[in-house]
């Protein structure tokens, strides 16, 4: 059972890392021609405009309980994009998707550049700790390549037309496969594994979890 300390140090971590994914997203569409998360107000770091009831607060409680505080995984309100203002579509759409696993992939490596430099002997030690292992966690899930998340984005670009239309009607079912997925303990016999080999190639250190 993590401490409480450690819950609100992955919860705080959480939130700046989903937040980050998110802005990457739209920032990238808006490069990309899409100003519509931009109108929206989505391009800030503000947490307000970018809370999901279900996953920025009910799902990360689940996960709380389900790991007995071990681990806490959420998402936040998707920017919105509207692909008509993009000139190459489904380019394009595989880079906003792609932009938001970039994110926490960078992230996770500036937390393990501090980390290396001897700043987890200092008091943010937990905070970098949290920071390589949910930003990678947030990286490995989202691209999973099941719809909606970030995965399904990036392979659709390369599947043919007919393929891809199929392959994309399976997102209405796409979060119970997730769920089921979870239940079912995928994450942890998948990601876990994968997610402690990157820790290890980034921080030099084995992270037992």
């Amino acid at each position: 059972m993590a401490r409480p300390l450690a819950i609100i140090q992955m919860i705080v971590i959480l939130i700046f890392s989903i937040i980050i994914h998110e802005v990457a997203h739209g920032y990238v569409a808006l490069l990309r021609g899409d100003p519509t998360a931009r109108d929206a107000g989505r391009l800030t770091f503000n947490p307000l405009p970018h809370i999901d009831i279900f996953g920025s607060i009910i799902f990360p409680i689940m996960m709380l309980i389900m790991t007995r505080g071990s681990l806490v995984l959420a998402w936040a309100k998707p920017v919105p994009i509207n692909p008509y203002y993009f000139k190459e579509p489904t380019k394009d759409m595989m880079l906003v998707g792609a932009a938001g696993p970039a994110s926490n992939t960078g992230l996770a490596i500036a937390g393990a550049i501090l980390f290396r430099i001897g700043l987890s002997e200092t008091f943010l030690g937990g905070f970098l700790t949290f920071a390589i292992i949910i930003n990678l966690l947030l990286a490995l899930f989202n691209l999973i390549p099941i719809p909606p998340l970030d995965g399904s984005r990036i392979l659709q670009a390369f599947l043919p037309l007919e393929a891809r239309e199929k392959y994309m009607r399976i997102e209405p079912f796409g979060f119970f496969i997730i769920i089921f997925l979870l239940w079912a303990g995928a994450f942890q016999w998948i990601l876990f594994p994968i997610m402690r080999g990157l820790f290890f190639l980034l921080t030099g250190v084995r992270f037992m979890w």
